[in-house]
């Protein structure tokens, strides 16, 4: 898969994601902060919005990879 640029804000919103998701804390609004982020920057940046979505939880779920 081709490198895909992950804007650092996309990088906060998905670990504050991951960190409520963690905690069994996860709000609507956050869940809902970071689909729009997805959308948005795929759109922008022309990249399929699922390609970035596993990008980005990629590098902030296992980031030794």
């Amino acid at each position: 898969m081709a490198d895909i640029d992950i804007p650092d804000h996309l990088i906060k919103l998905e670990s504050k994601a991951w960190e409520e998701q963690q905690a069994g804390a996860l709000t609507l609004a956050s869940a809902d902060a970071v689909q729009a982020g997805y959308r948005e920057h795929a759109a922008a940046a022309g990249v399929s919005r699922l390609a970035l979505e596993m990008a980005t939880k990629r590098r902030v779920r296992h980031p030794e990879e």
